[in-house]
């Protein structure tokens, strides 16, 4: 199936498996351990694991026997001690959203094309739709979202006759690993069908919705339910019959409730038409403008899906302040495994310490779900990059139990991907958990974001998006860059509790990855270390090619331990990867002293 090792020993999966339990006792069979298995339903997903006299024993749930199977042959294959004890996942949903359309294309994707779709219809590789559940359960994952969330027309057919019985015959086949299956819907889709409205309190509207429910269902019983966008980037939505997104989920989620179906809906909402000469409208307050107010007002089958952070997946960004709000509400984080704006699967950036930042400014229980949009397609290695699987690897672990650690989850992936140990180990493990910071140096530090090429962005371009209807600005100037975003500026600092509002609300004390997130500044602010701002973004973009090339020098390393394919792949991304960072460099570096005038330090321009 791949020409890699994956964290998986590669195995066809038999078409002859029916459930979870038939597939944790194959998978503890194909790696000759012997565990005794007892399903008790009431568990679900938990799974408790017992040593004894009489041998290992797996007690769970349906899902959570299989869990339990692979968290035994994992730390078996590692060296480590049994995980003994009852585990239960943090988040009772852990989903992975495909942005994937029926012509095989992948929205954002930069793994090959669709693993679902092709030329209009669905894949037929079987085999390889298998052993992709298979890798998704082996961390948790039990949710995937098959089609783009950004609907395509062609894609509503997904929940017509035409498509139901091949929907049907890929859930069943999922669902052997515990995995469900969800769509994306378009809001608007009555008015393809003959109704004149999509006014979500129209007594038409909601007929057709609970007819076509009806027929889903009839053919895909498990179908977790719907994933929604409305509202945004003009996607259609109840905004259009002036009715809150409150109505809008509730009219779904009414016409799914009595299947057991749910409505994921985004809260990825904003006016995409700003007027770059407005600074007192802001971006990131737009989520919690839509929807904090609306607490307590939603069904209890929707799930609200909030961005981690308050823009759009950039290097850095802070906790979105509607995470911290609406406690009356089912919530779901979101974060982006596709690399979209971090090095789409060419540079590497290990994305688990973004989550845990965020994680640790979540109160317990804050969560109903996590969600991640995915970086997987029919590349050879599932992910292009092939230490990009490291991310999905760690989301699941990650939705299993919040702040594990980066280090230990980031040294099991590479010893259960090629079986590395000593030196090796240590060389891959520590370019992985530092390449975050290194990509971020040469990209956007201090909190600096959208300085992309407009489009693909992927490389430089500083004023991209500064005069765009995007609302993505950074202001930069000849005297200052940055946005002030407190009390004196446009207000976003108090979207959050006190005490974050106190973190970030003075420069000299806001954490300095985000200084330029909440405040403008002058180019002569004297930072922590003495240097000033200027000489700071001049020294960070420097460093960032240096230390990428130093991590190049440690990746040359592992050309003997690992596949010849795989250091081939990684060692021409690592190229692409240098290449990128010293254009980086060299433009953002000119850019600000071309604005500024002022001269770095040490005359590296």
């Amino acid at each position: 199936m791949n020409w890699e090792p994956c964290w998986l020993p590669a195995a066809d999966v038999p078409e002859t498996l029916r459930s979870p339990a038939q597939a944790a006792r194959w998978e503890l069979e194909q790696q000759n351990v012997e565990s005794a298995l007892s399903v008790q339903p009431q568990l679900g997903d938990a799974y408790e694991i017992t040593d004894g006299p009489e041998g290992c024993r797996i007690m769970g749930g349906e899902t959570g026997v299989l869990y339990g199977a692979h968290r035994l042959l994992f730390n078996r294959r590692v060296g480590l001690p049994l995980p003994v004890g009852m585990r239960a996942p943090a988040y009772p949903f852990r989903m992975l959203d495909h942005w994937d359309n029926l012509d095989g294309s992948v929205e954002r994707g930069y793994a090959g094309k669709s693993l679902f779709f092709d030329n209009g219809d669905f894949s037929k590789d079987w085999p390889r739709l298998r052993a992709y559940a298979r890798l998704l359960s082996s961390v948790g994952i039990n949710v995937v979202c098959l089609n783009n969330i950004n609907v395509q027309p062609c894609a509503q057919e997904l929940i017509t006759e035409r498509f139901l019985p091949k929907v049907a015959e890929l859930a069943e086949a999922f669902s052997v690993f515990g995995v469900r299956l969800m769509v994306s819907v378009d809001f608007s889709m009555p008015l393809s069908y003959g109704v004149p409205t999509a006014d979500p309190l129209d007594d038409r509207v909601q007929a057709w919705w609970r007819e076509r429910a009806a027929l889903i269902y009839r053919y895909v019983p498990s179908l977790f339910g719907f994933l929604v966008k409305a509202d945004s980037e003009n996607r259609p939505g109840p905004y259009a019959y002036g009715r809150s997104h409150a109505q809008g989920a509730n009219l779904l989620a009414r016409a799914l409730k009595p299947f057991g179906g749910r409505v994921v809906w985004r809260c990825f909402v904003y006016n995409c038409l700003q007027d770059w000469r407005d600074t007192h409208t802001d971006r990131p307050m737009a989520a919690y403008e839509n929807f904090a107010d609306l607490d307590g007002q939603f069904e209890d089958n929707v799930l609200l899906q909030m961005k981690h952070g308050p823009f759009d997946f950039q290097v850095r960004e802070p906790i979105s302040p509607l995470l911290l709000v609406m406690p009356h509400t089912a919530k779901a984080m979101e974060v982006q495994l596709t690399q979209e704006y971090t090095g789409q699967q060419i540079d590497l950036y290990a994305m688990q310490g973004m989550w845990d930042e965020i994680s640790a400014d979540l109160p317990r229980g804050t969560l109903s779900g996590v969600a991640a949009v995915a970086n997987t397609g029919l590349s050879r290695c599932w992910t292009g990059h092939p230490f990009a699987q490291l991310n999905l690897f760690a989301f699941g672990l990650m939705a299993w139990q919040p702040m594990s650690s980066f280090k230990t989850v980031t040294r099991l992936w590479a010893q259960l991907t090629y079986s590395l140990q000593g030196v090796p180990l240590q060389t891959l493990t520590d370019s992985l958990l530092l390449s975050r910071e290194i990509y971020e140096k040469y990209t956007a530090p201090l909190g600096l974001g959208w300085m992309v090429n407009p489009g693909h962005h992927y490389g430089p371009s500083p004023m991209g998006y500064e005069y765009s209807a995007w609302g993505t600005y950074h202001r930069a100037d000849r005297e200052a860059v940055g946005v002030d975003r407190t009390e004196r500026g446009t207000g976003y600092l108090l979207q959050y509790p006190p005490a974050l509002q106190a973190r970030y609300r003075d420069p000299a004390t806001c954490p300095e990855k985000l200084l330029l997130f909440f405040h403008r500044l002058p180019y002569g602010y004297r930072m922590r270390d003495g240097r000033t701002l200027i000489q700071r973004i001049y020294d960070n973009h420097m460093e960032g090619v240096w230390e990428t090339r130093q991590m190049a020098d440690k990746i040359q390393t592992l050309s003997a331990v690992l596949p010849e394919e795989v250091y081939q792949t990684v060692w021409e991304r690592m190229e692409k990867q240098i290449t990128n960072a010293c254009e980086w460099r060299d433009v953002i570096c000119n850019f600000f002293y071309r604005l500024s005038g002022v001269r770095d330090e040490k005359d590296r321009l």
